[in-house]
């Protein structure tokens, strides 16, 4: 029997067409639930739309429709993207539904029977766009602290919900499992921030509104989103308080729920003690995403800034969207989308780096061989390292994916196809196919190379599965293995086509400005766009090294994996700075009996003047990295040693050798 797998995403709020930050999550969890089904789970993927509360309220009075009507078709827009960008979810609830509104009817009695709900009064600043209270500490020159906007002051009777009477035991839970919520420092902060300080009682209760799910004998009150919205989890698998429909039978408890940062508090905090009330196993995990920016700036109507993933399909196909949000979302922080990061993406990563690998793989095979797979000989050369370095993509890509590190896996496999292209490189083709003896050879470069393709294929077939199943229909094959060697020879494979076009940067410009209606940017917009992207990158980078403060110690390293890392004397014979970036600097070191270049973080804390002619300490062994820098990929060769790195308010500083040091010698 399969292992089963249950995963969500959280409900948007059905009040408008989501945007390309609210499209990101539900693309993620769709990668992971891909995944886990290519990896043999039974997977149940749940997703669908919040439809109650008083701001669909007041936008249907303001359209002269029903509520229920607003949200039809809202919530038909959101399946409309949600298709758009290849969701392959098995249900999609609404909070509109019947089962659900009588569920949650039946859940809010049991809390109340049974006194963990009570009848109060509820006074404080209140903002109408978020719905929410607020107290006189959390509000400040009367605007709401989560939005902005103007508050105003309310007073209304309302139910509350006892989270004291359950806060040591949710506290225990989350010290007794470490990994219920991801990334390590959203469970720190939930812990230091809420649960050890004291949780007030919730209001959970409206009587501002009616369009909601009411309060089971009493009308004058609607149940509100903390009870409502959140337990569409267990209502969409059946579950009601007098029996647990066969769904929730077998995929409970949820194995992750997907949300963003913001709503963190709320699905590990108020999510968890509800269950505990109700006496409902927890989720296993909880992992909080960052949000996707435009730029260095939140997406927002008021801003202008919004992006929308039907819009942005039309001008990068669906798989480029997909393959952008994926690997621009770092795991633990804030990820970043431009129109000019989406090109220079797009362009180098699928155009080039595995459109162009596919391409003339392909047109190779036919020329050479007339489309029919060869059969491979002997290793010879650098056989050896391009089927090394697909073995650590595949397991480095299926660790990361287990630790929904997407953004790292993706690095991992296109890592793989740079190696790929570079074999073409140190192989060429063109020239073994001259001569009788070196079509012989041709024969296991070309093997090795459509092996290659075929495994980086499946391997991305969660994240961008179109293109994936075209490369796979390229090579005339549907073999998913990822045991090298699994291709058949002796089959044809199918004809060359371009996946990804380049993107021309000026006719993209024009085209997007014919679909807004608006100019194209000028050289100075573009150029300052540029700017903010670096400001990005960099505090992401601090964003990252800031969650690693909060690491435990690595674990116990054995003394002979140790004396692997080989840490040598560099002299630094020329060293600049990277123009458009404020962190790197480019080295180029002296190893005794070969130079190498290396790229390092630290122009923060040191100008090149200070460094050449220094004698560094450096990790000579560590495997080559592939690098962007602006746009095009270069090679860092080693690692400079440093401490002060997982710090934000740390100052870098860099472990300097002896001067009188050799050249070379090996520290130990």
């Amino acid at each position: 029997m399969k292992e089963k797998f249950y995963l969500t995403t959280a409900i948007p709020y059905c009040s408008g067409k989501p945007h390309i930050g609210n499209t990101y999550e539900v693309i993620l969890t769709d990668a992971i639930a891909r995944y886990k089904r290519q990896r043999g789970y039974d997977v149940f993927f749940l997703t669908g739309t919040d439809e109650h509360g008083l701001k669909i309220e007041t936008k249907a009075a303001e359209q002269g429709i029903t509520p229920k009507e607003f949200v039809d078709g809202v919530s038909d827009k959101v399946k409309e993207i949600w298709a758009l960008v290849g969701a392959s979810y098995d249900k999609f609830i609404r909070t509109t539904d019947d089962y659900h509104e009588k569920a949650v009817a039946g859940i809010f009695k049991k809390l109340l029977d049974q006194g963990d709900i009570y009848k109060g009064q509820y006074e404080g600043w209140y903002c109408v766009p978020d719905e929410a209270f607020f107290t006189d500490t959390q509000v400040t020159d009367g605007v709401c602290p989560d939005c902005g906007r103007p508050v105003q002051r309310a007073k209304e009777d309302a139910y509350f919900f006892r989270m004291s009477k359950y806060a040591d035991k949710l506290l225990k839970h989350m010290e007794d499992n470490p990994g219920f919520v991801e990334p390590e420092a959203r469970l720190k902060e939930m812990i230091n921030n809420f649960l050890k300080p004291g949780l007030q009682d919730l209001c959970v209760t409206r009587s501002s509104f009616t369009w909601g799910v009411q309060v089971p004998g009493d009308e004058k009150h609607v149940i509100y989103v903390w009870i409502d919205a959140l337990s569409n989890y267990i209502t969409a698998m059946g579950y009601t308080v007098d029996e647990q429909g066969e769904l929730f039978k077998k995929y409970w408890p949820c194995d992750v729920h997907v949300i963003g940062k913001d709503i963190v508090r709320f699905h590990t905090i108020y999510w968890p003690i509800l269950l505990l009330a109700l006496g409902v196993p927890l989720p296993k995990k909880i992992y909080g995403h960052g949000w996707l920016n435009f730029g260095t700036d939140k997406m927002s109507k008021s801003k202008g800034n919004v992006m929308y993933a039907d819009e942005l399909a039309q001008l990068f196909g669906v798989d480029g969207v997909r393959y952008y949000t994926l690997s621009a979302m770092p795991y633990s922080s804030d990820g970043s989308i431009t129109y000019d990061s989406m090109i220079t993406a797009y362009n180098s990563d699928l155009a080039n780096n595995l459109g162009n690998l596919v391409n003339r793989t392909i047109s190779m095979n036919k020329k050479y061989f007339a489309k029919v797979v060869p059969a491979p000989g002997a290793d010879e050369g650098t056989d050896g390292e391009l089927k090394a370095a697909v073995a650590e993509a595949c397991k480095k890509a299926y660790e990361c994916m287990d630790g929904y590190k997407v953004s790292d896996a993706l690095y991992e496999i296109f890592t793989m196809l740079r190696r790929a292209n570079k074999y073409i490189d140190e192989t060429t083709p063109w020239t073994l196919a001259k001569t009788e003896e070196g079509k012989a050879r041709l024969a296991t470069v070309m093997y090795n190379l459509l092996e290659t393709i075929r495994i980086g294929a499946v391997l991305l077939t969660p994240f961008i599965p179109e293109t994936a199943g075209k490369i796979l229909a390229q090579l005339g094959t549907d073999v998913t293995s990822l045991e090298f060697g699994s291709l058949e020879s002796g089959k044809e494979t199918g004809e060359a086509e371009v996946l990804f076009k380049r993107i021309d940067e000026k006719e993209f410009y024009e085209q997007l400005a014919a679909m807004k209606g608006e100019p194209a940017p000028t050289e100075n917009e573009k150029k300052e766009t540029d700017n903010k992207m670096e400001e990005v990158k960099d505090t992401a980078e601090v964003v990252e090294e800031a969650v690693k403060e909060y690491e435990p110690l690595a674990e116990t390293c054995a003394f002979d994996d140790f004396v692997k890392i080989d840490m040598r004397v560099a002299k630094v014979l020329e060293c600049e700075t990277v123009p458009k970036s404020k962190k790197l600097l480019r080295f180029k070191l002296d190893l005794g009996f070969e130079t190498r270049q290396v790229f390092s973080g630290i122009a923060k804390y040191y100008t090149p003047e200070e460094m050449i002619g220094k004698k560094v300490v450096m990790v000579a062994n560590l495997a080559p990295r592939m690098m962007k820098i602006n746009g095009v990929e270069e090679e860092s060769n080693g690692m400079i040693v440093a401490s002060g790195g997982h710090s934000p308010d740390a100052v870098v500083k860099v472990l300097f050798a002896d001067p009188d040091a050799p050249v070379g010698d090996r520290i130990s």
